[in-house]
């Protein structure tokens, strides 16, 4: 796709999501409930917060898209998330999965383990998650000894590409490496998007919710396109809250209300570059 047509596509996206308003269940974090709920529903989706099993895959296949977030693991999980997973796979639902902690105890990583073969729509990780993902699944660009500090980054969001190609190229959608500026990638194309502010990793949620927010997109769009508008809606936003708060706290009740008060054409004008793999 040409700049102008990626640019074109956004716009409609973030129209489309306002107008749909499509469910979009999450599965995430337990400390970020609260803000992707929020940041969802201001970009136009509607969503529903679950983790026990049944309830899960009934909105699974009720939603239109879901958000997986592995930050906080349960014992239940080992039921809930692989069978989450599974439904949305056998129905060709889209999903987001992002790989939160990666490589932090035994239920998580074998919870990522299988989702290697129910291919998430879209994966949203920092560039430390994504290199660690890709070598859990052994795949190209993917090591082990990726350094994932919590839920922090210890690798540049350039260093990841090698390893978001190849499992956007293994999943068949989207990879989403988040950082100063966030790199999103089908396999075949390189989008990067600018924007933002210094005070978005100051605040609990902003990478979950932006995987939450990619989820709405997911529902309306193919994946790559998704995944950017995710990334320019957030970079936008992140721009404007930061121009009008007095601290992170102000930050964040102006961030939600930019993602609110975003129009699709300033989406799909927010910086970006494309590159050809």
């Amino acid at each position: 796709m040409t700049e102008s047509e990626i640019r074109s596509a956004v716009a409609e996206a973030a129209k489309l999501a306002k107008a749909s308003n499509p469910l979009t269940p999450s599965i995430t974090n337990t400390v970020t409930i609260n803000f992707v709920a929020n940041a969802q529903l201001a970009v136009g989706g509607s969503a529903a917060m679950s983790y026990l099993p049944d309830e899960c895959v009934i909105m699974a296949h009720a939603g239109a898209a879901t958000y997986i977030n592995v930050g906080t693991m349960m014992p239940i999980y080992a039921q809930t998330l692989p069978q989450t997973a599974a439904a949305l796979h056998e129905e060709g639902k889209p999903w987001v999965l992002d790989p939160v902690a990666i490589g932090v105890g035994k239920l998580r990583t074998d919870m990522l383990l299988t989702f290697k073969e129910y291919k998430p729509s879209i994966i949203r990780g920092n560039a430390s998650e994504v290199i660690a993902l890709a070598g859990l699944w052994g795949l190209e660009g993917g090591s082990d000894t990726s350094e994932v500090r919590g839920v922090d980054s210890t690798d540049s969001v350039r260093a990841a590409k090698n390893a978001a190609v190849a499992l956007a190229r293994w999943t068949g959608g989207a990879v989403a490496v988040s950082g100063e500026e966030d790199m999103i990638t089908d396999g075949k194309q390189i989008a990067i998007s600018y924007g933002g502010s210094e005070m978005m990793p100051c605040i609990t949620g902003t990478g979950c919710s932006l995987g939450g927010v990619m989820a709405v997109y997911a529902a309306v769009a193919d994946p790559f396109i998704a995944a950017i508008t995710g990334a320019a809606v957030y970079n936008l936003a992140g721009s404007r809250a930061a121009s009008k708060a007095r601290g992170t706290g102000s930050f964040q009740t102006a961030f939600i209300d930019e993602l609110y008060l975003a129009k699709g054409e300033d989406i799909a004008n927010n910086p970006l570059t494309i590159e050809e793999v």
